[in-house]
């Protein structure tokens, strides 16, 4: 009996697949479940409007991260920091105090998508990136002034 998986089955078949298995594994485990439904010509149908309205989805969301990843890379982040002798900060500048930069400047980017290898402890330019999507990473400049 052929079945369009709707849920990810250990073993059988990731979410969307079609795949032809035993009548009685079918009704007796996996439609009561809700884990799949039957391959008919309207499921398949559906199945293949979803697919393309997901590929869609998924060629916009990587669009608007290179157009972000353009605009941040001709951007300079400004953080002003108490500094001592010879430019080292009091403390150091990290992705949360980076992540809130942005977001007074309009740009909305979660602190776990900045990637510092270390906080920030000198005065100066640093090249910070920026993973916008598993495809898309962008190079941003943060400056830290002396407050």
């Amino acid at each position: 009996m052929k079945v369009i998986f709707l849920q990810d089955v250990k073993g059988q078949g990731k979410k969307g697949q079609v795949k032809d298995l035993s009548e009685g594994y079918v009704r007796n485990f996996l439609l009561p479940k809700g884990l799949a439904k039957p391959a008919s010509e309207g499921n398949l149908k559906t199945l293949e409007v979803q697919t393309a309205s997901e590929e869609k989805r998924k060629i916009k969301e990587k669009e608007d991260a290179q157009a972000l990843g353009k605009r941040l890379e001709e951007l300079t982040v400004v953080i002003k920091a108490k500094a001592g002798e010879g430019g080292r900060l009091f403390g150091a500048i990290t992705s949360k105090q980076i992540a809130e930069a942005l977001a007074a400047q309009g740009i909305k980017i979660d602190k776990r998508k900045i990637e510092l290898e270390d906080p920030i402890r000198t005065l100066g330019v640093t090249q910070v990136s920026v993973k916008l999507h598993p495809e898309v990473k962008a190079k941003m400049s943060v400056q830290t002034s002396e407050e």
